[in-house]
């Protein structure tokens, strides 16, 4: 099965990883989070990714990072020390669910799919009400607390 390794600003990677195990409890060991702290030296950090490479145990890894360009990214990206790995930045809650359901797959399948949700999960919303609510307004301090 494939490892999946969040690397992103602390602290978004751990956040990501327990919202993914609130709906996957059973897929801990498969994935893992690390937190890049504003203050950490990048060689640091990315001794920490190589420590949560190892941990991961398996031989394809993918890779999920905040934002390209910034550090966590530029960690993810020199990770490539043996082990199959894909990179796909701009992770997001629709992003790792999808993964989490498509371990089983290809390395190259996982990632596009990854790559799949990221982007079908951003939508724009319109402000007309959902059909089983009034579309009554409220005063600013009335709180509705549907779900």
């Amino acid at each position: 099965m494939i490892g999946i390794l969040i690397i992103a600003h602390a602290p978004l990677a751990s956040a990501l990883r327990d919202c993914a195990l609130h709906v996957f409890p059973d897929c801990a060991s498969g994935v893992l989070a690390l937190d890049v702290l504003a203050d950490d030296a990048p060689e640091h950090s990315l001794h920490k990714a190589r420590d949560a490479m190892t941990a991961l145990a398996t031989n394809e890894v993918l890779l999920l990072s905040d934002v390209f360009g910034a550090t966590p990214c530029n960690v993810a990206q020199q990770l490539g020390d043996g082990l199959r790995t894909r990179l796909v930045a701009g992770v997001n809650l629709p992003m790792l669910l999808r993964s989490v359901c498509y371990r089983h797959e290809s390395l190259e399948s996982l990632a596009a799919r990854a790559h799949a949700g990221g982007t079908q999960g951003v939508m724009p919303v319109g402000s007309t009400a959902p059909q089983n609510q009034s579309g009554t307004r409220h005063a600013p301090s009335h709180h509705d607390h549907q779900q």
